[in-house]
């Protein structure tokens, strides 16, 4: 099996995954309304489009900068759902 064929379907597996996630995250928000879940769902489905772009790419390579922006951006969510989820309640 060439080496790019397998680069391809791990990372095909690896987007499938963060999907996956995503989905059962979306769940949790449906049944919760918690904005964490929210977040968290938004950030796996980002790093699934990271990925599938990542392989749709001309060069696959991860040395290219732009491949780290969404997964940047991922990241970022992640941290602002995470403060405004401990930030005190304004209701009393």
């Amino acid at each position: 099996m060439p080496s790019s064929v397998l680069i391809g379907f791990v990372g095909g597996a690896l987007a499938m995954g963060y999907l996956v996630a995503a989905g059962f995250f979306l769940r949790f928000w449906a049944t919760s309304r918690d904005r964490l879940f929210l977040a968290f769902a938004g950030t796996f489905a980002l790093m699934a489009a990271a990925q599938v772009f990542t392989l749709m790419g001309r060069s696959a390579q991860e040395g290219n900068g732009q491949v780290y922006l969404p997964r940047l951006a991922a990241f970022v969510l992640i941290i602002v759902a995470i403060l405004l989820k401990n930030l005190p309640s304004r209701r009393t």
